[in-house]
Order: structure tokens, then sequence, then C-alpha cells
């Protein structure tokens, strides 16, 4: 079995209250990921953001205030083959709420 190893980066601008899935691991692989910034880019609008890791909740009806950015990681967080890292954003996000993440996925591939 090898291991490969592949650094990448996601983004989602969220411009209306919704939900969806932001990464989901196929089962032969493992996401870490080290840098989940949010950013509000409304001068005005203080929407609010979950998110959740398998259904397990990272940030939970946080509100973001206008015109700034977080990082909600201190430390490296893992999300396992077969689940979903998830977002729900509710409020007035017409401006835009950006989700921005960079990860190592760690493909593991069985080689005959």
């Amino acid at each position: 079995m090898a291991v490969v190893n592949q650094y990448k980066f996601y983004g989602k601008t969220s411009t209306a209250a919704e939900s969806g899935t932001l990464l989901t691991p196929l089962v032969s692989e493992t996401i870490i990921i080290r840098s989940f910034r949010v950013t509000n880019k409304s001068g005005g609008n203080t929407p609010t953001i979950t998110i959740q890791n398998n259904g397990f909740p990272i940030l939970w009806a946080t509100s973001l205030d206008a015109a700034t950015t977080v990082e909600l990681l201190t430390l490296p967080m893992v999300v396992e083959g077969n689940t979903s890292l998830t977002y729900t954003t509710v409020g007035t996000v017409t401006d835009g709420v950006v989700i921005a993440i960079s990860y190592l996925n760690i493909k593991k591939e069985v080689t005959t």
C-alpha cells in the first residue's frame, strides 16, 4: 500500500442563507486541515455560520463581525474518510461569506 500526500486549497463563497458540504474525503483518504478561515465581506451585516465535522459541531451559530476574517483552528483538524465537513450560513450574506481551507489530503493507494 502506498500513501500519496497532496497539499490542497478549497474555497467557497456563500451569498445566500444555505447549507452545504465543503469536503467529503473518500474511504481511502484522510484530510488534515491546517488552516480554516471564514471572511464576512459585508461592511454592515453580521450573518452566523455553523461548521460541522461528521455531524459534530466545530463552530456553532457564531456571528461573524462585519468586514472581518476569522481563523477557526489553533491546531490541525482531521476529517476521516467517508465523512463530511459541512457548513450552514444564516442571515444576510448577499455580500458573501468566504470559506477558505488549506489541507493535506492523504490518499491510500493499493498497489499490487
